[in-house]
């Protein structure tokens, strides 16, 4: 059993949709309880302290304890082409991203890039990832083993497309569903792994392998299911030429069975009415991108608006056409999105939605993504005055959210104190 010390934020309900006071406790001098890989108790240091005398203790002095961060929507096999400069979705697929999956067939590359991955997601204080691999079941294999090794909850799945790709990255309906079986019969509900179908999008599949892999859903209805849609403007077009009987992009994945709860749908920068009410008609969760977003220069999320509707959203890097593997930059991206859109949002709302609310996206909140005694301790311990510079700001802080501000705004790696997975000490 461990107690561990410090500071704790823990939300009782949205902060979108409720009034700080009503939502969140800080403790200042408070603490939790880690037993059998799950958080057992929460509360003020001294009262764990009393009730738990028997507890190995680790103090954190001033640090936060937090949920570990949950990032929603990523690529790891493109993690060494992260921050490649000049191209738009488009040309960035065919220039950077399929040249760098197609090596992925080799197994010890995908391992090599799995495991420095993971070194890099977790010394961010990311505890979940949900990742499209590749065509090759290689990627997969790689991805859930480096995440295994250290006791990670992640999800992801192999990416399929039989058109518009190189032809060494290109499978077929029937090897797209085939693979796709035997990897979630391998892994899904194996550790803290969990499979998720993923046509990487509707461009890149012909009906028929949609059609297959909407049929895999129906029969496997506790999955999750991953796509992109509406990121940029010439993919819209581009997908209302491939398939012109389509009402909308939404249409197209709706028609073969791949719209409804746990679809995960990245990026949905420039849906329309119709798909936006229909998003939310079926509960699908959009996944917000913004320094993909940015960086490949597709337009601004419409947080306040889509929230305002009742959407469920997750947070997510994009690794690596996002152009950082942090969850605080990323929450940083989030931020500046909406100063941009004329909605700032409150550091509250960001850091909920880098832990609960993307927990909540990918339908995984009653296991992680908060502090709620009989959740799995996963979490992510911040020294809020990791540099001169943060240090120099947070001294002047009034409250919890204005000390945890600049860490959001200027904090890295050099912020993450430790990171506990599956209640064992990872990185300290």
């Amino acid at each position: 059993m461990d107690l561990l010390l410090g500071q704790t934020i823990s939300f009782s309900a949205d902060p979108f949709k409720r009034p700080l006071a009503d939502c969140v406790k800080h403790e200042r001098c408070g603490g939790l309880v880690i037993e059998n890989g799950k958080i057992a108790d929460i509360g003020t240091a001294d009262n764990l302290r009393a009730k738990y005398p028997q507890a190995r203790i680790t103090n954190y002095g001033d640090a936060l304890i937090s949920p570990g961060f949950v990032d929603a929507h990523v690529h790891y096999p493109q993690t060494a082409i992260i921050a490649s400069w000049g191209k738009r979705l488009i040309d960035w697929l065919n220039s950077y991203t399929f040249p760098e999956e197609s090596r992925f067939g080799d197994a010890n590359h995908a391992t090599e890039i799995a495991e420095t991955y993971f070194d890099l997601v977790t010394a961010s204080g990311t505890t979940t990832t949900v990742s499209y691999c590749t065509i090759h079941p290689e990627s997969v294999e790689a991805y859930f083993t480096a995440a295994s090794k250290r006791g990670l909850r992640v999800l992801g799945g192999k990416t399929c497309m039989d058109r518009n790709a190189p032809d060494n990255l290109q499978d077929t309906a029937q090897s797209a569903y085939d693979d796709s079986k035997a990897l979630l019969e391998r892994w899904h509900g194996q550790d803290r792994l969990s499979y998720v179908i993923t046509p990487r999008f509707a461009p890149t599949s012909t009906p028929e392998q949609l059609e297959a892999l909407g049929a895999l859903w129906a029969e496997n209805p506790d999955l999750l299911m991953q796509t992109h849609i509406s990121e940029q403007h010439e993919e819209i077009a581009w997908v209302a030429d491939l398939f012109p009987d389509a009402k909308d992009y939404l249409d197209v994945y709706e028609r073969f069975g791949l719209l409804g709860p746990g679809a995960l749908l990245g990026h949905a920068i420039h849906l329309t009415d119709r798909e936006r009410d229909r998003i939310r008609e079926v509960d699908a969760s959009l996944i917000h991108c913004p320094t993909s977003n940015m960086f490949i220069g597709s337009g601004l999320f419409d947080m306040d608006g889509l929230m305002e509707q009742g959407h469920r959203i997750g947070l997510a890097t994009d690794t690596g056409g996002g152009s950082s593997f942090s969850m605080l930059r990323t929450m940083a991206a989030a931020y500046e999105v909406g100063q941009l859109s004329g909605h700032p949002l409150h550091p509250a709302q960001l850091w909920w939605l880098a832990t609960e609310g993307s927990a909540r996206a990918i339908r995984m909140h009653d296991k992680i993504g908060t502090l709620a005694p009989g959740t799995e301790a996963d979490l992510a311990v911040i020294d809020l005055a990791s540099t001169p510079a943060i240090a120099q700001r947070t001294a002047r802080a009034g409250d919890i959210w204005q000390a945890i501000f600049p860490t959001i705004m200027m904090g890295d790696d050099r912020a993450i104190k430790a990171v506990w997975t599956n209640g064992k000490c990872l990185k300290s």
